[in-house]
């Protein structure tokens, strides 16, 4: 379907039924309404509930200064580092682009999104995109910090989201935004408009949405100009392949042999400068890694992407009759997110099944038969970054969201009830457009026999049998960007188009109220069913996945399955107003979930509020949480990966060395006496391991995963104290526990459960090449992990009047107590706590003012000290805090000190009722530092440096005008 099309029928489906409604006012207040409450299907009266909720709203979004919905969700204090960040450019996964909200640090995939209590849609590998959600008509944010899946279904074991959208708006309103760093990069812009019409029949708004937001450049700031910062002895330290030819000889195997020899040339390690002739030996020189024969690659990488997004959403709803009204919401969004990252580090490898060598024929070998000598020639092993076009990865994303539904009230026996049917329908689609990459079948040909013809031009083939220059474009590609032309440029390389779906369709109905009345009260219950579908699909460009370009081959992920779900919650009151019990309730609920793809599962909660007095609200839950394993997990067709290992039938340094049935298992497998694995520098793997010469099938799909398993507990106390009004503190203790948790396999677990464990179902994807290297290996995803994690969260809020105004002071603070991993069964747990991402205290505090039409907000973010790798280096010994600590990767730590960042908004409501709003984000100008764990090879979330790209890089300006109307 036409994207236009879409608009008009989602557009359509929402007015269709509400031509008729005009405006005048809301439905009657005699009536005194039962809600919804985030984390309960019961309608009630009463808000306080017994899971901990933290409610945000509309204008305390508007007050951060911030565009989307995920900037402010991220900087919660129970949110840990997102999973894909603004940084990490180099990554290639459908997601890289959009918001994702990594509560308590259990991972997005583990958080449910729902839109009014729906669920939103996700990607094939179940991640939710919270910025595809317009905030124009959000009327406020409820963060469940509790599982919720015995309510909601799957992926409810971290907590849910629930964006609660205004429910009519009368007129309209006009919201313009402008922000910009300091320095006067990653501008961001953002317009919205909203409007609406309510009547005593109905009610119908809409809103259109624009916003951008420009990239940030590595190069632009020293501290991200190189991969780990400025430091000298830290500089060059990952600059890689060069942009000139690097060459040696091709041994018997095909990988490089003999002499290493690199082009002479002017200019630095950013290839600005010009080559020698390469075809002349004379012209090279001795490769040994000298600096201005490397590549700072980092000069060419974005430090944060660059995101567009263009969103249409419609709202309505009738009154059908007095007692029955129909409601409706569609929506439309499309984004489209930039990243790029240096050109293509190549080598006559870089497809090891589709080598490519610089051919003994061609004009430019400066070894080869024209400069040799007929008959003297051979190919070369050649290494060349492509520095002449980067990288660059286009992710357009479109999402359409229709949902439809009747609800209404009836009285049984004398108590009031509700009800409510629904459909809803998610959809999300995208094309990721990748340019930077080589065509390997052009770059053989171009690099194949070639000659200057009677024209002096360089053309493919030979003198006796010529290629036309229509069909063929030599390439120069020792000579370096100096030598190339936009011809063999356009030639060589790739346009590798993409495209992945995801769709979500279901049909719900529930019923809620209340059965009888008890002494404390009535007796509360909610039921329902649903049946869902979900269906997803990743489809390679065709170059990509024929392993025919420098890009990572991948097979196509197709798959699908539906649910059938039934639910039961019941809420009673069990004293109320007698000593010691102003109020104790109990609520139970239960799940039962069958899936077409591993089963049926039953998950279950419990959980009470006490009152001992009116002031203190007592609070306690007791979870079952579970999710189902997303069609990318479960069908995925697997991607080429060069992964890093140590075979355990190393001699030197695996297991085999001291083993003798594992040397025996690894001989019958296909390797010789004295095998030595090698790396892809050529050179023999230490005992730490290393990259792999061969790539693997990685991330292949398993129909034989079962849920995760979650067990929650929760335990709070809410202190209201009525000699202080205004005045709200909570203090909530949770733990949370994953089993069964779905993960990777890594290439060494696959290869020690078949030679060190003599497991032989793991070794059937295993093959060898005549040297003995492991040449395939397919690895997957399996029920393996475990996670555990816990802590306390502390609120307090306060309000409160002056003859100058009124003032509210909120803070919210998390302690994390525990955060531990299990990759395995029968592994030691390992703690992350204290390290980076991990911070044990993170807490937000702001002051608010209101005077008349002035309002100004001050807030400050703290994130406690965090233990970061040691600069292992003799020069700057100074820089490892802790060389005998202990940490997750091992022994030694430097320890980064605690982060305060504050920031300033100030409001005007001019006569006209518009409404004016200046700010500044880290107001006093908190400068970034060098974190090495943030670099991605450390599983940093910063793909050009070792600077956080989620924290502020500079003072953050900003401006923003409101205007009803």
């Amino acid at each position: 379907m036409h994207q236009r099309s879409k608009i008009a029928f989602a557009a359509a489906l929402a007015l269709g039924t509400l031509a008729g409604a005009a405006s005048a006012q809301q439905a009657s207040p005699q009536q005194i309404e039962r809600v919804e409450i985030t984390g309960s299907r019961i309608r009630q009266v009463d808000s306080e509930t017994a899971q901990p909720v933290e409610k945000i709203t509309a204008e305390a979004i508007q007050r951060t200064g911030l565009v989307t919905l995920g900037d402010v969700l991220n900087q919660l204090t129970s949110a840990g580092t997102p999973d894909f960040s603004k940084g990490s450019v180099l990554t290639s996964n459908r997601e890289q682009g959009g918001q994702y909200i990594n509560l308590r640090n259990l991972g997005s995939q583990r958080l449910l999104v729902l839109l009014n209590g729906k669920r939103w849609t996700q990607s094939v590998d179940g991640y939710t995109d919270i910025s595809t959600i317009p905030s124009a008509l959000v009327d406020h944010i409820d963060v469940l910090k509790d599982g919720a899946s015995s309510i909601y279904g799957s992926d409810a074991i971290a907590g849910v989201v629930n964006v609660v959208l205004k429910k009519s708006l009368d007129g309209g309103k006009l919201s313009l935004y402008y922000g910009a760093n300091e320095k006067g990069d990653g501008q961001a812009q953002d317009a919205s408009l909203a409007y609406g019409i309510s009547s005593d029949k109905g009610s119908l708004m809409f809103s259109v949405n624009v916003n951008k937001t420009d990239p940030v450049w590595a190069k632009d700031r020293a501290i991200t100009a190189a991969s780990y910062g400025p430091d000298p002895d830290r500089f060059s330290s990952s600059f890689g392949t060069g942009p000139w030819g690097r060459i040696r000889q091709v041994g018997p195997k095909g990988t490089a042999v003999g002499f290493n020899q690199y082009l002479n040339h002017t200019g630095t390690y950013l290839g600005e400068g010009t080559g020698s002739a390469s075809n002349n030996p004379a012209n090279y020189h001795t490769y040994a890694g000298a600096l201005n024969d490397t590549f700072n690659s980092t000069s060419q990488m974005m430090f944060q992407g660059e995101n567009e997004q263009k969103s249409f959403f419609v709202k309505g709803n009738l009154d059908i009759t007095p007692d029955i009204r129909f409601n409706s919401t569609a929506m439309f969004s499309e984004r489209k997110s930039v990243g790029q990252v240096a050109g293509y580090p190549l080598n006559s490898l870089s497809q090891p099944n589709f080598p490519v060598y610089v051919d003994k024929d061609s004009y430019y070998n400066p070894y080869g038969n024209q400069v040799a000598g007929a008959g003297n020639g051979q190919n070369l092993f050649f290494y060349r970054r492509t520095v002449e076009v980067p990288r660059v990865t286009s992710n357009t994303n479109r999402t359409t969201h229709l949902d439809a539904g009747l609800e209404g009230d009836f009285s049984l026996l004398g108590n009031p009830w509700t009800w409510d049917v629904g459909v809803n329908f998610s959809k999300q689609d995208g094309t990721v457009l990748s340019t930077g990459n080589l065509n390997l079948q052009h770059l053989k040909a171009a690099l194949g026999p070639s000659f200057k013809n009677a024209d002096g031009v360089v053309q493919c083939g030979t003198a006796a049998s010529p290629i036309p220059l229509t069909q063929c474009t030599p390439f120069d590609i020792l000579g370096g960007p100096s030598a190339s032309t936009p011809a063999a440029i356009d030639y060589v390389m790739a346009k590798l188009n993409s495209q992945y779906g995801s769709t979500t369709k279901s049909a719900t109905a529930n019923v809620s109220g209340e059965l009888f009345k008890l002494p404390a009260g009535a007796v509360g219950i909610a039921a329902g069913f649903e049946y869902r579908t979900q269906e997803g699909y990743d489809l390679p460009d065709e170059l990509a996945h024929s392993g025919l370009s420098t890009d990572l081959a991948g097979n196509a992920t197709r798959g699908n399955y539906n649910v059938k779900e039934a639910y039961a919650e019941l809420n009673v009151p069990l004293l109320k107003k007698v000593p010691m019990a102003e109020l104790l309730s109990l609520n139970l609920a239960s799940r039962y979930s069958d899936y077409s793809n591993f089963g049926n599962t039953t998950n279950s909660k419990v959980s009470f509020m006490w009152k001992p007095i009116t002031d203190v609200l007592a609070r306690g839950t007791w979870a079952q949480g579970f999710r189902a394993p997303p069609v990318g997990n479960t069908f995925g067709g697997g991607q080429q990966s060069f992964d890093s290992y140590l075979d355990p039938c190393d001699t030197a340094n695996g297991a085999a060395k001291t083993d003798a049935a594992v040397l025996a298992r690894c001989n019958a497998g296909g390797t010789p006496a004295g095998y030595r694995q090698t790396v892809q520098s050529g050179a023999f793997v230490g005992g730490g391991g290393g990259q792999g010469i061969y790539p693997f099938n990685a991330s292949l799909g398993n129909g034989g995963l079962t849920p995760e398993k979650a067990t929650t507990k929760t335990l709070g106390v809410v202190y209201n104290p009525s000699w202080l009004a205004g005045l709200e503190t909570g203090l909530d203790w949770y733990n949370v526990k994953v089993k069964n948790a779905i993960s990777a396999y890594s290439a060494g677990d696959i290869l020690n459960r078949c030679y060190v464990q003599g497991i032989s179902s793991f070794c059937s994807s295993i093959t060898r090449d005549a040297a003995g290297m492991v040449a395939t290996l397919s690895r997957g995803y399996a029920n393996l992990a475990e996670l555990e994690t816990a802590g306390l969260d502390l609120s307090v809020n306060y309000r409160f009047k002056t003859s100058y105004g009124q003032f509210y002071v909120r803070t919210e603070t998390s302690f994390v107590t525990k955060y531990r991993r299990q990759d395995q069964p029968g592994a030691d747990f390992v703690s992350y706590l204290g390290e980076y991402g991990y911070n044990r205290v993170k807490s937000n505090l702001s002051l608010t003012w209101n005077n008349g039409p002035w309002t100004a907000t001050w807030g400050t973010r703290y994130y406690s000290k965090v233990k970061d790798q040691c600069w292992d280096s003799e020069n700057e010994p100074q820089t490892c805090t802790n060389p005998a600590g202990s940490a997750s990767w091992g022994t030694g730590y430097n320890v980064q000190s605690a982060l305060f960042y504050h920031d300033l908004s100030v409001g005007y409501t001019t006569p006209w009722k518009g409404q004016i709003m200046v700010g500044a984000n880290n107001v006093l100008d908190k400068k970034p530092r060098v974190v090495l764990n943030a670099n991605y090879t450390l599983g940093g979330n910063s793909s050009s440096s070792a600077v956080d790209p989620d924290l502020p890089i500079d003072r953050f300006l900003w401006v923003r005008y409101n205007q009803p109307f």
